[in-house]
């Protein structure tokens, strides 16, 4: 990435002329990727990371990059790591679903304020994190005590800013450069999630819809059987890069590699219904927080049991 444009809290990559995806690093104030796209008359945001320093970054890089202002931004669901960073674009019509938009505004005013109060809890469990490194060396306790850092440093001036526009289904921005296409078929990583999608570019900025090279994040929101289904559809469209919510830039290869883990995850997970731990397969060792795999089927197993009754 040219020097002048640096960030610590991401990696920027040209994806096509005018089409760029900010990679998040580990530690920083991002927690998830973002990018950018210059349609040619404006310049669209896809996501705003999880703190207001990270997305201060992200919108002075666009703007020299691009040199137009940023006009619009698409929150693509409405966990904080997507969307915590609005405040930067304040100025600018942010576009959501109505159900994103409405999670945003039910559950982020307390999650928010909850946080602001504990700045000191977080600071003290930051510390204690901070005494164990006289004991271990290893990088991901120290990404999560400068992930730390990061949020203590946003929550003083972090504010909530919802979407002011709201879109139903898809609707298409075009350009003198590029049209791009928002839409959502509906809920799978969470109650709704939305893509972004440049036809003309086969590009696609797919949110948590796909992990690539990490362990995918499941909630009890998360719905996996629509989940494969979304992943379906969008695998069919044309597709060269997939620009995903976590890790590195990915291929219609990596969505296929996701709808196998999650029909792989679902048919082990009811197997090995009585046993307390499943095994995790060794193709997916070298994914990052391979940790995540346990509790990934923890939930898999109550959504199975909640799908049983109905």
């Amino acid at each position: 990435m040219n020097p002048e444009f640096s960030s610590k809290h991401f990696t920027l990559k040209k994806v096509r002329d005018g089409v760029y995806a900010t990679i998040a690093k580990e530690g920083s104030g991002s927690v998830a990727n973002a990018g950018f796209v210059d349609l040619g008359d404006q310049v669209i945001i896809f996501d705003t990371f999880n703190t207001q320093q990270a997305s201060d970054d992200l919108r002075y890089c666009a703007e020299k990059i691009i040199n137009r202002p940023v006009t619009l931004v698409v929150n693509s669901h409405w966990h904080g790591d997507h969307i915590r960073g609005n405040q930067t674009f304040k100025d600018c019509a942010i576009i959501s679903s109505q159900m994103t938009f409405s999670k945003m505004k039910d559950i982020h005013p307390k999650r928010i304020n909850k946080q602001k109060k504990d700045i000191r809890g977080i600071s003290a469990y930051r510390q204690s994190l901070e005494n164990q490194l006289h004991q271990s060396d290893g990088d991901k306790l120290k990404h999560q005590i400068n992930s730390l850092i990061e949020l203590e440093q946003s929550l003083p001036t972090l504010e909530l800013v919802l979407p002011n526009q709201l879109y139903y289904k898809e609707i298409t921005f075009y350009g003198p450069k590029r049209s791009a296409k928002l839409f959502t078929f509906g809920g799978g990583h969470s109650q709704c999630d939305s893509v972004l999608y440049l036809p003309s570019d086969k590009v696609a900025f797919m949110g948590d819809l796909l992990f690539v090279n990490c362990h995918p994040t499941f909630f009890q929101e998360s719905n996996p059987e629509k989940w494969i289904e979304i992943l379906k559809k969008i695998e069919r469209m044309d597709i060269e890069v997939a620009v995903p919510g976590h890790g590195s830039l990915g291929t219609k290869k990596d969505i296929l590699t996701l709808m196998n883990y999650i029909s792989h995850l679902i048919s082990k997970t009811r197997k090995d219904n009585n046993k307390e731990e499943v095994v995790m397969p060794t193709i997916y060792n070298e994914w990052t927080s391979p940790e995540i795999y346990q509790e990934n089927s923890k939930i898999i197993k109550e959504w199975l049991i909640l799908n049983s009754k109905q």
